[in-house]
């Protein structure tokens, strides 16, 4: 089994049923799809996945239904970290009896001014509380999202602590520099990166591959990345396409559900409203994934 995430992971949408659940069906199907594109692995509920709008249960529930539905337990990721300490430690132990072991581990967001100290005790509490050497735990830095960044010395000192439980670290700030702060921090550590464009580079500098929402969209463009093919650009404009739109999360389920045909990919959950139409965006998308990849 995986001891760490290597290669190239998925961080998946999260398809809602009518009533606003997941629809499982559809998110099992959707990542064997991705599989078929040579996706190694999907990371549920993480930002791409909407995934703080869900609740411990809602995300246990989904992780036994997707694995029902065919997906095996050592190509998934839960994204994980919350607020509330035990609500982490009660996803990491329940994602761990039902076979995973790739946990993705936000700091406790909301509260800003947390000394790094207090950071590394949270994720400390959480290994410690969920007392399971299987654990593969990830630190996931994404700053601008979460208000709470994670100090290049809390991932060393994690890792010296634990050992191979902290398994790596998901860089998603997409400032490069940071990326390379963390590898010489903490070289052990098996980092990969959110930004697609920074995907080639991270890998000539020792990274361990890519957690990224592009490839729901776009994973053939994804693949090109990191085979390490010159298409840096193209990624970079398919990337604006979605990011300078006034919601990522809104515009990629869109051009899904336009890639699909199927209409339910544009709902989401409050606070987040639905686009209507994403077809112009995907014919957008189509000018850039569409070519032969050399």
């Amino acid at each position: 089994m995986t001891e760490a995430i290597r290669g190239f992971w998925v961080a998946s949408a999260t398809p809602l049923a009518t009533d606003g659940s997941v629809d499982s069906a559809k998110l099992a199907a959707h990542a064997k799809r991705l599989f078929g594109k040579g996706v190694d692995g999907v990371v549920l509920f993480g930002t791409t996945g909407e995934g703080t709008s869900f609740n411990v249960t809602e995300r246990i529930a989904t992780i036994e239904a997707v694995l029902s539905g065919g997906v095996p337990a050592e190509r998934i990721g839960i994204g994980g970290g919350f607020p509330a300490i035990s609500d982490s430690i009660a996803l990491t132990r329940a994602a761990l009896g039902l076979g995973l072991r790739h946990v993705l581990i936000l700091p406790p967001y909301f509260d800003r001014s947390v000394a790094p100290e207090g950071i590394e005790d949270a994720f400390a509490a959480i290994i410690d509380g969920a007392a399971d050497d299987r654990l593969r735990a990830y630190l996931y830095h994404i700053p601008q999202i979460s208000g709470v960044a994670i100090p290049t010395s809390v991932a060393a000192s994690l890792r010296r602590r634990y050992g191979k439980m902290v398994a790596g670290l998901k860089d998603s700030s997409g400032d490069f520099k940071q990326f390379q702060a963390f590898r010489a921090a903490a070289p052990e550590l098996a980092i990969t990166v959110g930004n697609e464009t920074d995907i080639a580079r991270a890998i000539a500098a020792g990274g361990a591959g890519t957690i990224c929402g592009m490839a729901n969209i776009a994973p053939e463009l994804v693949k090109a990345m990191i085979d390490g093919k010159d298409v840096e650009a193209r990624m970079q404009a398919a990337v604006d396409i979605v990011v300078k739109s006034p919601s990522f999360l809104t515009t990629l389920k869109a051009i899904l559900a336009a890639q699909t045909g199927d209409a339910g990919w544009l709902r989401v959950r409050p606070p987040l409203r639905a686009l209507s139409d994403g077809a112009a965006l995907k014919a957008k998308l189509d000018q850039l994934t569409s070519p032969a990849i050399a």
